[in-house]
């Protein structure tokens, strides 16, 4: 069967989702829970902040605390930027 150019097209860009989402963890994939890419994604951001000092020092001006503090802070926040994991019924013991 031939398929149609639709069809090429959306599997185009199915294999190129698939591709980027096996390249990149924070992209996730077909079993990626909210609570997981919400932490990925979290604390992609947190790094960003630490790693680029002039967003640090805006971050600091802006909450009015220390460049160290909100260093700090963003490094803290690193561990559990979500909260921590929602319980999964399925897993639970009786």
């Amino acid at each position: 069967k031939k398929m149609t150019n639709q069809e090429l097209e959306k599997f185009k860009v199915s294999s190129q989702l698939e591709h980027i989402q096996s390249k990149y963890e924070g992209g996730g994939n077909k079993i990626t829970t909210r609570h997981e890419w919400a932490t990925a994604h979290q604390r992609d951001s947190y790094a960003s902040y630490v790693g680029q000092y002039p967003l640090l020092t805006f971050l600091s001006i802006a909450e009015n605390e220390s460049i160290a503090r909100t260093r700090y802070r963003c490094i803290h926040k690193m561990i559990q930027p979500c909260g921590p994991p929602p319980v999964n019924p399925d897993k639970m013991q009786d």
